[in-house]
């Protein structure tokens, strides 16, 4: 039993349990890569002239020895729409709730209560004095919730209502409310799903509802509701069970409650096999909750594969297990759980929005000693929360804050990255030195750069690895303090251990943006999906150069349609999240010698991105081994069990496999769930050929040259490199059509025996596309210039799409050609009225549409 878990059983044992809804008083219940892209390749263009910009559409090269692209400047480019133009489908112009246009910042009293060991911590007095502190300290900086977690109620009324405790609120838990509410406040109350057995047993009759009874809701025959199997599943195919959960609403509002935390919602929160479905409670309170704009947060450890109803229904959403370490008065928090915030960000960035947030849990930097970081961890956590766009809600001690956590909490600066609602994304998650950032709407980044390591390091933000091309000049926010000009990147020198820079980028004259599809700005008018199969990542494949000295060189070899690559377990493209261990020199026959291992079932998990059609898992197994959850591309696959009674250290076994994937990007996730422990070994990895043959030979007595083909669009070749460093085109190899040969005055350098080299190829920007089949669907983004590109794919199943500039029809583009390539200029508009601009594609013909990104030009 982890720890945690046990933390959670004791508290839970002396738990207060009501039986509405199956709400628990307890305090113990959870509050629950891509290379840098380079600059697409153009056609010479055929302008037309427009009354403020030339605008052009771009052709595709044509290599040597291959099919001739179609993707033409169109003969029916138009100044005005005809007759067979399709009407564009307008992006949604619904931004989400009103109320949840920016994360909400507050107070939760969970870290609290489980800190002090005392679920019976949230007193009115208590409250009240978070609340004056709040006040006091950090509400001008914005922070205006206080949401009470579980443990506020201990009983029902005649309807079946939650009523708060009457021995932590003998003066009636309104007054707390009215204070909070005269301090200028808002505030919060906890639920879960379900409906509690006594409520169920006792019939009780539902307000505003005659004839419908607690007992008529429940789900025949009787299922679990929550993660604690706390309460019964309520049958919302009754309409008695959404009069139910209004009832409950209307009192909440009548109160003058603000917000809701719904708990335990599934799946998430550790259960995501399906025998847990929450998904029907969530739409009911989302409608009861809508009615009287209460914010409407579910927590936890959501599962990602159902991110979309999520953001259909709630206003926040728990992406990780709980941020506090279950370690008493210890301490908070720990540095664990906040590393693992890290690649949950990096999963979820994208889904964050105005009307509903990633929330990350409390924020626990303003106590000092007592949060369990170190001040650069502090610093560090609340840069996450910032750049995540995530609610700032910290569990500390508001009586109590130490000066440093009241300046990390209310940096006017730092608060203000929060509250732009535009989260941030990691130019890359396989090192420990990570670069993050977002493309604001003023034009400028933000950009953290996070040394996640065990010791001091520089991190380097490289502008072409964000979109930008062209000098910028750098301010620190946490000190509020300018830093001049960079010309192409700037480099944060001696980061400390667990630290971090976190910097406004703001291009300067005549620079170059890039915008990736998934951007926030990016609107979708239609039905888009991305990637889906739809996209090409940029990859690379190994050639083996066996170098002889005999005379005569060994024969190449041939390569099939796939390959499999092995990736240990130290691969830095391995994300470990939760605390896993290393052990090498085992002697079981491990792969390589060495294994990571776990011991927390839930919080633990490791994540890996690959590119390629099927992937496996292998591990060893043992007696001591358990269950774990396998995740592809967010959706739960399967239970794999690694449990053997009999094994005893069975290594290199495999224990999940997949070889039908559509070729492209994946991200597979394995989850610990039971055991004692968790391994990873080794992955495989199924990846379709890009070059034959996969190995050439060099005879240093016989010298001669040594080709192989690529079997991708040669366009698409990108280059080869020995150790990082590129080979030169011209002197160390050259290309003809889709032929590379390799010369002899390079291979003439190489040392006797096998050297490999790695041959690259260019992917869509960042690795993705929008795609759509719908005629009429449209993409488009808005920008202050002076011009814009289109940036996209060509493809056999692609056809015309039409431009549109400020709302006029300017270009009719041709995006069919014979093969897939990536980053093509499709579009391109120069010497436009410096100011706000829109551009828009939308679909005409052909099969599908792909997007792949926007490039404007800044005066």
């Amino acid at each position: 039993m982890t720890r945690l878990t046990r933390a959670r059983r004791g508290l839970h044992a002396a738990a207060v349990t009501v039986a509405a809804l199956g709400l628990v008083a307890a305090a113990a219940l959870p509050a629950g890569a891509s290379p840098a892209p380079t600059d697409p390749p153009t056609a010479t263009p055929t302008p037309t002239a427009t009354a403020t910009a030339t605008a052009s559409a771009t052709a595709t090269p044509t290599p040597t020895a291959t099919p001739t692209s179609t993707a033409t400047a169109s003969s029916k480019a138009t100044a005005s729409p005809k007759a067979d133009v399709p009407t564009p489908i307008p992006a949604p112009s619904s931004t989400g709730d009103a109320w949840a246009q920016k994360p909400y910042m507050g107070w939760s009293s969970y870290s609290m209560q489980v800190y002090s060991g005392n679920g019976k911590w949230i007193t009115a007095d208590q409250l009240i004095a978070q609340s004056d502190a709040m006040h006091a300290k950090l509400q001008k900086a914005g922070y205006d919730h206080i949401n009470v977690d579980a443990g506020w109620s201990d009983g029902v009324d005649g309807n079946g209502r939650p009523v708060p405790s009457a021995t932590l609120y003998p003066q009636g838990l309104q007054k707390v409310i009215d204070h909070v509410h005269a301090n200028g406040q808002k505030f919060g109350v906890y639920l879960i799903p379900g409906i509690g057995p006594d409520v169920y047993n006792k019939a009780y009759p539902i307000a505003n509802a005659p004839g419908c009874t607690t007992h008529d809701i429940v789900k025949q025959p009787l299922q679990q509701a929550d993660y604690w199997k706390i309460g019964y599943r309520i049958d919302f195919s009754n309409p008695c069970a959404q009069k139910y959960v209004d009832s409950i609403a209307d009192q909440l509002a009548a109160w003058g409650v603000n917000f809701v935390k719904f708990d335990s919602v599934t799946p998430g929160s550790g259960i995501s096999d399906g025998s847990v479905d929450a998904r029907d409670d969530v739409a009911a309170w989302s409608s009861a909750l809508k009615k009287h704009q209460i914010w409407f947060e579910i927590s936890w450890a959501l599962d990602i594969n159902y991110a979309d109803y999520w953001k259909q229904y709630a206003n926040g959403w728990r992406v990780e297990w709980d941020v506090e370490c279950y370690c008493g008065s210890e301490a908070l928090t720990q540095w664990e759980n906040i590393n693992r915030l890290f690649p949950r960000a990096a999963d979820w960035w994208r889904h964050a929005g105005p009307g509903g947030w990633n929330d990350f849990d409390s924020l626990d930097v303003g106590n000092g000693k007592m949060d369990g970081l170190t001040p650069d961890e502090r610093r560090t956590a609340t840069t996450l929360w910032a750049i995540s766009a995530a609610p700032m809600y910290t569990g500390n001690d508001l009586t109590n804050l130490d000066q440093f956590g009241v300046d990390l909490l209310t940096n006017p600066e730092v608060v203000a990255v929060d509250q732009a609602g535009v989260p941030a994304r990691p130019v890359s998650t396989t090192s420990k030195q990570q670069v993050w950032y977002a493309l604001n709407a003023d034009g400028s980044y933000t950009v953290a750069l996070f040394n996640l390591g065990r010791s001091e390091a520089d991190v380097t933000a490289k502008w072409s690895d964000i979109g930008l091309k062209g000098a910028a000049t750098v301010r620190d926010l946490w000190a509020r303090k300018n830093l001049g000009s960079a010309a192409k990147g700037f480099t944060a020198t001696d980061v400390p251990i667990h630290g971090v820079r976190l910097l406004k980028v703001t291009p300067g004259k005549g620079s170059a943006l890039t915008v990736n599809d998934d951007a926030l700005g990016m609107k979708y008018g239609g039905d888009w999906t991305r990637n889906g199969g739809a996209e090409v990542a940029a990859t690379s494949q190994p050639l083996t150069v066996n170098v002889t000295d005999t005379g005569t060189p060994a024969p190449s070899t041939s390569t099939g349609p796939t390959r499999t690559t092995s990736v240990n377990d130290t691969d830095p493209a391995i994300v470990y999240s939760g605390q896993w261990g290393y052990s090498n020199g085992r002697n079981f026959g491990d792969y390589q010698d060495d294994v990571h291992y776990a011991e927390h079932p839930g919080s633990d998990s490791f994540s890996y991105t690959f590119t390629g059609t099927g992937i496996s898992y292998l591990t060893e197994l043992d007696s001591s081994e358990g269950d774990a959850d396998v995740y592809i591309d967010g959706q739960f696959v399967k239970t794999v069990s690694a449990n053997i009674p009999t094994a005893s250290h069975t290594a290199q076994q495999t224990v999940f496999s997949t070889n039908d994937l559509p070729n492209g990007q994946h991200t597979l996730r394995v989850v610990m769930k039971s055991g004692q422990f968790m391994l990873i070994d080794r992955l495989d990895v199924i990846q379709q050929n890009l070059i034959d043959p996969s190995s050439v030979s060099y005879d240093t007595k016989a010298p001669a040259t040594a080709s192989f083909g690529v079997l991708r669009d040669p366009d698409e070749f990108t280059g080869i490199t020995a150790n990082g460093k590129a080979l030169a085109k011209g002197t160390d190899y050259t290309v003809s059509g889709s032929t590379v040969t390799l010369t002899t005055a390079y291979l003439a350098t190489l040392p006797v025996g096998a050297t490999t080299l790695n041959v690259g190829f260019r992917g869509d920007y960042l690795d993705d596309v929008h795609s759509t089949k719908t005629a009429g669907a449209s993409v488009s983004y808005a920008f202050t210039g002076t011009g814009v590109d289109w940036l996209g794919a060509t493809a056999p199943d692609q056809g015309v799409v039409d431009v549109y500039l400020d709302g006029k029809l300017v270009k009719r583009v041709d995006t069919h050609s014979d093969t897939r390539r990536t980053q093509q200029t499709l579009f391109s508009a120069t010497g436009l009225r410096d100011g706000k601009h829109t551009f828009m594609a939308v679909k005409e013909s052909g099969d599908v549409m792909r997007t792949d990104a926007v490039r404007y030009t800044v005066r």
